[in-house]
């Protein structure tokens, strides 16, 4: 039985014929007027642009964004990344697969963080934030697109269960940090943290490629967020008989706009309590690190202890030698 190699295992220059799932598909045409087909291939330990020299339109309808594909081709670096030249593609059944080698987050790590989340979210002294915390933890089909959505769709956490990774993750953070500073309400941003980006489980598409819904498209993860949130709110005060607290209501939704901190990165609003203040900068920095560390992990020059320039974040980063 031959050993799949997976995107994470190839170097420059090698021939390949493996099953990736397919994205971003999009058939195009040069300035001759030849058709080729540009896309993007994934499997659990990443994804890289692939290009399809010299198509045919029979060729590109044959296959779907979310499709299991065979790839055959050869691979090069493009502008310091990994990317694949390919000379045939075909669907392959679902049924052929194994689906954890498409799953960078497997089900026991899904149970686990669920459980972690529960376990943070109970931890909390505030009850009525706990009452509210239960209302969505209580709610199977909205955990069940919470712990299987992906935090984004390129930048940082860019896989299925990238988002209930993210959101521990900060959790973890915020509960550390805020505990050095006493006037900052240690509950308030743990629940920020646990929301900022509860909209991103309408705003992506993730059956198996990742893509935008049209409501997140039109309206954005920070919009929709709050909207989740006022549902649960109001399923609050129909299990409880009483209203949220008002100021409390206002703080949790003023972290959901204002968290990605400047009107510039999208907010509504920046950043105007002390919780609000430091869930920016601590989801910033997790997204960061995510997404720097993953930059490392699939650069392809595998012999350099450099990645390439990277223009989007204006440095090349410094791996260092490999342990021997």
């Amino acid at each position: 039985m031959t050993t799949r190699r997976f995107l994470n295992q190839f170097g420059e220059r090698e021939n390949i014929c493996e099953t990736f799932i397919l994205g971003e598909k999009q058939l195009r045409q040069n300035r001759n007027g030849n058709l080729y087909l540009q896309m993007r291939l994934a499997d659990r330990t990443g994804a890289c642009n692939a290009m399809m020299w010299n198509a045919k339109e029979t060729t590109a309808a044959d296959v779907e964004n979310g499709d299991y594909v065979k790839i055959e081709g050869s691979t090069q670096l493009f502008n310091g990344s990994l990317q694949i030249i390919v000379t045939d593609i075909s669907k392959v059944d679902a049924s052929e697969v194994d689906e954890d080698e498409f799953i960078q987050v497997s089900s026991e790590q899904t149970e686990q963080l669920t459980g972690e989340l529960t376990e943070l979210l109970q931890g909390m002294h505030s009850q009525e934030l706990k009452d509210l915390a239960d209302c969505f933890l209580s709610d199977e089909a909205f955990m069940k697109k919470f712990t299987r959505a992906p935090a984004a769709i390129k930048n940082h956490h860019a896989y299925l269960g990238g988002l209930l990774e993210h959101v521990v993750s900060l959790m973890k953070l915020c509960q550390k940090v805020s505990a050095h500073y006493p006037p900052v309400d240690d509950d308030q941003v743990l629940f920020g943290a646990f929301l900022h980006d509860v909209g991103k489980i309408d705003e992506l598409a993730y059956q198996r490629d990742l893509a935008y819904t049209d409501e997140g498209q039109l309206i954005g993860h920070l919009v929709m967020g709050v909207s989740v949130l006022q549902n649960k709110l109001r399923e609050y005060e129909e299990k409880h008989g009483k209203p949220f607290p008002t100021e409390l209501s206002l703080r949790i939704q003023h972290m959901i706009v204002s968290h990605h901190g400047k009107y510039e990165f999208g907010s509504p609003k920046v950043p105007m309590t002390l919780e609000a203040i430091m869930l920016h900068y601590l989801d910033d920095l997790d997204a960061k690190i995510n997404s720097l560390h993953q930059l490392m992990a699939d650069d392809a020059n595998l012999s350099s202890q450099w990645t390439p320039y990277y223009a989007n974040i204006g440095r090349k980063l410094f791996k260092g030698r490999s342990p021997s």
